[in-house]
C-alpha cells in the first residue's frame, strides 16, 4: 500500500467520489500543454492526481490562491504522477498536492533513503530539477501505519508501534500481499521493533472492506491501513506511532513550477501547510467518502474554518 501504488488501494473511495472529481476546471482557457506564464503573472493551473484526496487538495490550494486575487484554473483527474510530474516540470501544471516521501522515490531518486520529513526534504531540494520547487510541507500525512482496534489498543495498552513487542505473538495482522516482504512493512517491523506476529493475513487491494471489517469484528488485531482513511475514525481504530520510521514520511506538500508563483502565491499555498493536519485529512475525507461531499464544499468550508477563505 505504497503511496505511489494509490490508486488501485483507494478505489473503493474513488468511487464514493467519482461524481465529484470529474474533468476539472479550465475557466481560463489556458491549453494544458502550454506553461501557465512565468514570474507568477499569469494563470496559475492547479492539477490534481486520480484519486480524491489529491482533488480535495487541489480544491484548497485553488481556492486559496484565488482568495488572495490570484487568477486560478483547475486541471483534476489527471491521472498518476507518471503522467502530471513531466506537466509540473514543464509548466504546463502550476500547483500541485504532493507528498514527499513519494514524491522522491518515485520520480526524483528511486534510491533514496530518506526516511522523516528533514531528510526527505533536504533530498527534494539538493535533487529536484531546477524548474520545480517544494514548499513548504503540512504536518498533514497519508502513509501506510500500523493501526490496530480499540479493542486491542485498550487490552495492551497500546500507543506506539513498539508496545507490540511483548504481545505481537498473540496478535494476527492484514494488509496488502507485499506487506509481508517489503522494508515498509513486516520485514522493517521485525528489523527496527523485534516484531514477529502469530500471523498475516494478506488482502487484495480491492478487498479493504473485508480487512476493515474482520479489523472491527477482531478477526484480525491489527492492519496496514493509511493514516486518512475515513474508517479509522468511523470505528474508533486506533494508528499506532512509528518512532522508528519504518514507514518513511509522506508529507503533504505543494510542488509548484518555480517561475509561475509569485510571493503571493507562495504564502498562500505555506499557510495551507502551516494549517492542515492529519486529522483535518481524516476528518475531510470522511465527509467526501461516507457523507458524499463535494470536495470543493468540503475545501470551502475547511479554508473558512482555518481562516484562509
Amino acid at each position: 500500500m505504497i503511496r505511489s501504488l494509490r490508486g488501485a488501494a483507494i478505489g473503493m473511495v474513488a468511487a464514493l467520489a467519482l461524481s465529484a472529481c470529474g474533468g476539472g476546471d479550465d475557466s481560463s482557457g489556458n491549453p494544458l500543454g502550454q506553461p501557465s506564464g512565468g514570474g507568477g503573472q499569469g494563470t496559475l493551473v492547479v492539477g490534481s492526481a486520480n484519486f480524491p484526496e489529491s482533488q480535495l487538495l487541489a480544491e484548497i490550494y485553488a481556492q486559496a490562491l484565488t482568495a488572495k486575487g490570484l487568477k486560478v484554473t483547475k486541471k483534476l483527474n489527471i491521472g498518476s504522477r507518471e503522467v502530471y510530474y513531466d506537466q509540473v516540470k514543464s509548466g504546463a501544471i502550476s500547483v500541485m498536492p504532493e507528498y514527499n516521501g513519494a514524491l522522491l522515490t518515485t520520480s526524483v531518486d528511486k534510491n533514496s533513503t530518506a526516511v522523516t520529513s528533514e531528510e526527505i526534504n533536504a533530498e527534494l531540494k539538493a535533487k529536484l530539477p531546477p524548474t520545480l520547487e517544494m514548499l513548504a510541507s503540512a504536518r498533514a500525512e497519508d502513509k501506510d501505519s500500523v493501526t490496530v482496534n480499540q479493542q486491542t489498543a485498550t487490552k495492551y495498552n497500546l500507543k506506539s508501534i513498539a508496545d507490540l513487542k511483548p504481545v505481537a505473538k498473540d496478535l494476527t495482522i492484514g494488509g496488502p500481499s507485499e506487506f509481508k516482504t517489503r522494508t515498509q512493512g513486516l520485514v522493517g517491523l521485525e528489523k527496527k521493533y523485534g516484531l514477529t506476529f502469530k500471523k498475516f493475513q494478506p488482502f487484495d487491494a480491492n478487498a479493504q472492506a473485508s480487512l476493515v471489517k474482520l479489523l472491527k469484528d477482531d478477526k484480525i488485531q491489527a492492519a496496514d491501513l493509511f493514516t486518512t482513511d475515513p474508517t479509522i475514525t468511523e470505528n474508533n481504530f486506533v494508528v499506532l506511532e512509528d518512532p522508528e520510521h519504518v514507514f518513511s514520511a509522506q508529507n503533504v506538500t505543494p510542488l509548484v513550477y518555480k517561475s509561475a508563483v509569485n510571493n503571493t502565491a507562495r504564502a498562500a499555498l505555506d499557510a495551507v501547510s502551516a494549517r492542515l493536519t492529519t486529522q483535518d485529512l481524516l476528518g475531510m475525507m470522511r465527509q467526501i467518502a461516507v457523507d458524499k461531499k463535494d470536495p470543493d464544499v468540503v475545501a470551502k468550508d475547511w479554508l473558512s474554518k482555518s481562516g484562509l477563505g
